[in-house]
């Protein structure tokens, strides 16, 4: 006959201290290895902007001397950011990593500037992005390929653009402003203001153009932003009604963020109607 086992409080509960205790441990490891302008640590950048963040863990860095990061930047962990072919090498006055103000890299994102790399203000990048001004070359047929000489281009991605999970950047890429590039595309050679470009290698699949907007046109309308002024409690009054209650908020003919604007106060109103309970 098998005796039950019996539950080993204590053990359980000293598993949970442990578990809280290394929790804690990694998060003040992580505010404390973070790189800030204030709290540089080991690397020295050409320039650091106000409010930019570095977080910790780092993937590979070097040549930080001619790194320059813009202000408020967020640089997610295991982000690699390299200038030059490897660490301690002179390469002359001039920066050849530019990161514009507001940058987003995201997680285990990499950018190898062997030669100029600048990445315009305001650009956001999925996690696992790759952006090199290096390739390999295979000229020679009897030599090993990673032995060749590489080729080097350089490569600037404009203002304003979102690049895609996964995607990849290659030597001599130009993007111009307001891009979108898909997850996983493979880009290189030229791509023209507000562009949609996906696929390897990538094309462009929608352009926006003064004179003819959107083509192919958009399938969705636009996202409506939230009116200013409109308060969290209000949002959640909101969100409690059901379609009577929406329809109740809108005034004949009112259509649009015109009309939203002025559902602030009708959104109390009508959740006291819809829930039998007073304004407040």
């Amino acid at each position: 006959m098998r005796v039950p086992k019996s539950k080993n409080t204590f053990s359980s509960r000293r598993r949970r201290l442990v578990q809280r205790a290394v929790h804690a441990g990694w998060a003040w490891v992580r505010r404390t290895g973070a790189v800030t302008a204030e709290r540089p640590g080991r690397l020295r950048f050409g320039a650091l902007g106000t409010g930019t963040r570095l977080a910790f863990p780092q993937g590979t860095v070097f040549g930080e001397p001619w790194i320059r990061l813009g202000d408020h930047c967020v640089i997610a962990e295991q982000v690699t950011l390299t200038a030059g072919l490897m660490p301690d090498l002179d390469l002359g006055p001039e920066p050849i990593l530019s990161i514009g103000d507001g940058v987003v890299l995201g997680r285990g994102s990499h950018v190898i500037a062997d030669t100029t790399v600048t990445i315009g203000s305001d650009c956001y990048f999925g996690p696992y992005v790759y952006v090199t001004s290096t390739n390999h070359s295979y000229d020679d047929p009897h030599k090993p390929i990673g032995k060749q000489w590489p080729r080097m281009e350089p490569v600037e991605i404009g203002p304003g653009c979102w690049i895609g999970t996964g995607a990849v950047i290659l030597p001599g890429t130009r993007i111009g402003r307001n891009v979108v590039v898909a997850a996983g595309a493979v880009v290189r050679g030229a791509v023209p203001d507000h562009a949609v470009v996906a696929g390897a290698p990538a094309r462009v699949v929608r352009r926006w153009t003064p004179d003819d907007g959107w083509q192919p046109p958009l399938r969705t309308p636009a996202p409506v932003p939230i009116p200013d002024g409109i308060t969290p409690e209000q949002l959640l009054a909101l969100a409690e009604l059901d379609a009577e209650g929406l329809a109740a908020l809108r005034a004949p003919g009112e259509t649009g963020p015109e009309g939203a604007r002025g559902t602030a106060r009708p959104a109390t109103t009508a959740r006291s109607r819809h829930t039998g309970r007073t304004g407040q």
